[in-house]
């Protein structure tokens, strides 16, 4: 798989102007001379850069307000793509975004289950170039790719914590593996970070300057953003609000403390419960077997209705924490298991933060559920790497950044 280098070294207005040129759909010159705070001069010579590469085009002019009409600027979103994969013990889930964060192609495979992680990778990697060879993508177009997984993450390998069912992976040169396997440049993130992400460039957020995403796989976690950007902490390993302590003398957590969240919240925990309880789990997946219980909830199984409601309290509790720490006014509920339980959830989270949230006096938190809920983690793996290339004032920090091996990409794709 190839990808295009002519993008990655510009200056950081040109990154700064593609994404204002990306939220605003139609802008001018003048627009985003206001916007990005710079002169007319810097502002135009970035935008013919721009036009230049083929990134931007302009695509008529605006309504005159008594002088000459402004020409209006607008994305083009082909002009550029890249991969997200999203890789969980449970499920595989692989989207193809545009440089308008768009997704073109998506697929979900099977999780990395009990396979070695170099196998794992090199069906990956097999999948990947199915996926863009079936959408019909440029590999010349393509930036990159970006991987999440659960558990926190390192920039010399990538996994260096793992939840039990993926011990196999820790400290596995993930970043490395991959780029080899693949030939593109990768980056690596944890799911809820990235998940955030996805929901900023897929415009779940609307409006909100301060949001954050509770993200529930087979765990829970969460990303925060602030005016685009967001917050990654000292090592990229933020909002691990799974093992916020609830309980000090709780169960024991695979993160090494007790009383987590996590222990009593999880999709992982409740599907224990529920299979100690004698419900009948299909056994596929965690995500699946949370999917069956959340219907058996719907259903009006008193069981489940009672381990789906612990959670939900849990959560509830979890994203209080969350709230009162970063002042946000909306939290979006996304990740595999939001889908399946989201409606379950919902009306119990924003219950309490209605009476709980410290600042409540001051402002509602809104809590709403991702309409990309499935794949949010996968689209934001790729809009980092969109974001890496075109804007790298807000990817800074990302954990890991490999840039070695591109040249391969091409080669493997056309021998595909």
């Amino acid at each position: 798989m190839s990808t295009h280098t002519g993008v990655g070294a510009s200056a950081i207005n040109r990154g700064q102007l593609v994404d204002a040129i990306r939220r605003a759909g139609q802008v001018s010159r003048v627009e985003l001379v206001h916007r990005m705070g710079s002169n007319a001069a810097t502002v135009s010579t970035a935008v013919r850069s721009l036009i230049d590469d083929g990134l931007v085009v302009e695509v008529g002019r605006a309504a005159s307000t008594g002088g000459k009409p402004a020409v209006l600027l607008s994305l083009v979103p082909d002009s550029r793509f890249a991969l997200g994969v999203s890789l969980d013990h449970s499920g595989i889930s692989y989207v193809v975004a545009n440089l308008g964060g768009a997704v073109v192609g998506r697929l979900r495979r099977r999780g990395a289950g009990a396979d070695t992680p170099a196998a794992v990778v090199e069906r990956i990697g097999t999948e990947l170039t199915s996926l863009v060879t079936h959408v019909g993508v440029d590999p010349a177009l393509l930036l990159g790719l970006g991987v999440v997984s659960p558990g926190p993450i390192t920039g010399s390998n990538g996994m260096a914590l793992t939840p039990p069912a993926m011990q196999s992976w820790r400290d596995f040169p993930l970043a490395e593996s991959l780029e080899a396997s693949t030939g593109l440049s990768v980056l690596v993130e944890n799911d809820a970070s990235a998940a955030i992400v996805g929901e900023y460039w897929s415009g779940t957020a609307g409006a909100s300057r301060t949001f954050a995403a509770l993200y529930m796989g087979t765990g829970i976690g969460a990303g925060f953003m602030v005016d685009g950007i967001v917050y990654r902490g000292a090592s990229g390993n933020t909002g691990e609000i799974g093992h916020i302590c609830i309980d000090l003398d709780g169960l024991p957590c695979w993160c090494g403390a007790r009383g987590c969240v996590e222990t009593v919240a999880a999709p992982t925990a409740l599907v224990a419960a529920a299979r100690s309880r004698g419900l009948p789990m299909p056994g596929l997946s965690v995500v699946e077997d949370f999917a069956a219980l959340a219907r058996l909830s719907q259903a009006g199984d008193p069981v489940a209705q009672e381990l789906v409601t612990r959670s939900a309290r849990a959560v509830a509790a979890a994203a209080q924490s969350l709230a009162n720490m970063i002042d946000v006014d909306l939290i979006v509920l996304t990740g595999p298991s939001f889908t399946s339980a989201g409606a379950l959830y919902l009306p119990v989270i924003q219950a309490h933060l209605d009476t709980t949230f410290f600042a409540r006096d001051c402002h509602r938190v809104e809590v709403v559920l991702s309409p990309n809920a499935a794949d949010a983690a996968a689209i934001g793996a790729a809009a980092l790497v969109l974001q890496s290339e075109l804007a790298p004032h807000m990817a800074a920090g990302a954990a890991i950044d490999n840039r070695g091996s591109r040249r391969l990409a091409r080669q493997r794709l056309q021998r595909a």
